[in-house]
């Protein structure tokens, strides 16, 4: 079990990133554009570097559904691997099952 604070500031940064998330593509498109000019882009990078650090998506971590573990995650199934390893062997997750050959 992971601890309860590093889940819960995980939590924080998912509403976070969803807050801003509208705001931070439009900034990053008048960044991108050739349209606009370079004071423009400029102002645009500005105000995304001052928008909160943890907004950003890729500052959150995949973390198992039930334990909270941070590596080893399926993103497919949102489980560690310990988890869906367990989960499969009680026939859970429809149609995994056990290698065998």
């Amino acid at each position: 079990m992971a601890k309860t604070s590093m889940i819960n500031r995980d939590v924080k940064r998912k509403k976070l990133v969803k807050k801003f998330a509208t705001k931070r593509a439009a900034l990053k498109a008048a960044i991108v554009s050739e349209k606009s000019t370079y004071e423009e882009k400029m102002d645009a990078v500005n105000r995304l570097q001052k928008l909160p650090r943890d907004s950003s998506a890729s500052r959150v971590r995949n973390r198992c559904e039930l334990t909270g573990r941070s590596r080893g995650v399926y993103s497919k199934f949102g489980l560690g691997r310990n988890k869906l390893r367990e989960a499969s062997m009680r026939g859970d997750v429809p149609g995994l099952r056990k290698a065998s050959w």
